[in-house]
């Protein structure tokens, strides 16, 4: 069975889109896995499917699957290239698109200088939501080779741990978050952020993902070191977030939904036969 995909990116967070509103394909993990190595199969950080919705008043289905073949709740920069893809195939003639993910309904726009706004939903610090369980790691701190790491743990519909740091040079990303994803507080692994202030509407942030590892940009990531910053008072709304892949623009309020402005990008379409990712 061939099946037609596109690959895209957004701010170099890289994924491969698929049409399933007339057919399902019904990709395993292990597939998707294959499909994701970058030397085996396409290469992406995700895979994102464009799925019809039963919900009232919604427009579309939206479901993310990380590079380990694992569903995940939410990803912002993908929500971005979900959009770009439906107004490029004509699936949609709307400038705002309500759609239903994992972790709850999200609405997407295109802005007047054509980047595309994603509404991410409410943080939220309650650890039970997130999952986070603190009593693992009370002092919301961990060590790696004798230096100290504090963290701040928060849900976007997806978990993640944001690390403040003086600088991002010379960091052992992969040691500090695999121990975080690793640890039995976070019971669905985490999102680890590493963020420095630049200044008062600037950081710089490197993410190290579940299930992918560092990748150039995360879009929830940005949201949940943005929302940190700004209420620590570090930083003030709207902040542009720096990340390897480009630059994000994050505005947040308390009791207001976290919003993602950047843009998204087609990189090229294909097909692939299934039977040799069996």
């Amino acid at each position: 069975m061939k099946i037609l995909f596109t690959k895209m990116h957004g701010a170099g967070n890289d994924f491969i889109v698929i049409n399933q509103l007339e057919k399902s394909y019904n990709l395993t993990g292990k597939e998707i896995k294959l499909l994701s190595n970058r030397k085996l199969g396409i290469g992406f950080d995700q895979l994102l499917l464009v799925e019809k919705t039963s919900l009232p008043n919604v427009d579309f289905k939206y479901r993310i699957f990380n590079a380990d073949g694992n569903e995940v709740e939410h990803c912002g920069n993908g929500a971005r290239c979900f959009l770009l893809f439906l107004k490029n195939y004509g699936l949609s003639d709307k400038k705002t698109v309500s759609v239903e993910t994992k972790s709850g309904l999200i609405s997407l726009s295109f802005t007047e200088d054509n980047l595309i706004s994603v509404s991410m939903g409410f943080a939220n610090d309650n650890h039970k939501f997130i999952p986070f369980l603190p009593n693992h790691l009370p002092s919301q701190t961990i060590y790696i080779n004798e230096v100290e790491y504090p963290f701040y743990p928060l849900s976007l519909g997806n978990p993640h741990a944001v690390i403040k740091l003086g600088s991002l040079d010379n960091v052992d990303f992969s040691s500090i978050g695999e121990k975080l994803q690793n640890s039995k507080s976070f019971p669905k692994s985490v999102n680890v952020g590493f963020l420095t202030v630049i200044n008062r509407n600037e950081i710089a942030l490197k993410v190290y993902e579940r299930g992918s590892g560092l990748t150039l940009a995360c879009g929830t990531g940005a949201c949940a070191a943005s929302v940190i910053s700004i209420k620590k008072g570090w930083v003030t709304s709207p902040l542009t977030v720096h990340m390897d892949g480009g630059d994000l623009i994050i505005k947040w309020a308390p009791n207001h939904q976290a919003t993602l402005i950047g843009p998204a990008k087609i990189v090229f379409e294909g097909e692939f036969e299934l039977l040799n990712f069996k």
